[in-house]
């Protein structure tokens, strides 16, 4: 399972016994929607100014308020 850091957004591959505890963000598609390769490739700049990078970050900021320090996103 990959999850994203809330803090520094940063993917990490978790064995399926080692899991952390770790938020949801589970959304519908629209236009200029974020995927794992544009996340793990693209220049943070041009990421940011994709539609959907909005509901990843909200996620992340609601998961670092919720005292977790993991989200998975279904992109």
């Amino acid at each position: 399972m990959r999850l994203l850091r809330a803090d520094t957004g940063e993917i990490k591959e978790f064995v399926s016994d080692r899991i952390p505890p770790y938020a949801i963000l589970s959304h519908t598609w629209g236009s200029e929607e974020v995927t794992l390769v544009d996340w793990m490739a693209m220049e943070k700049a041009k990421l940011q100014k994709k539609q959907g990078y909005t509901k990843i970050q909200c996620g992340r900021d609601q998961a670092i308020k919720d005292g977790l320090e993991w989200i998975w996103v279904d992109t």
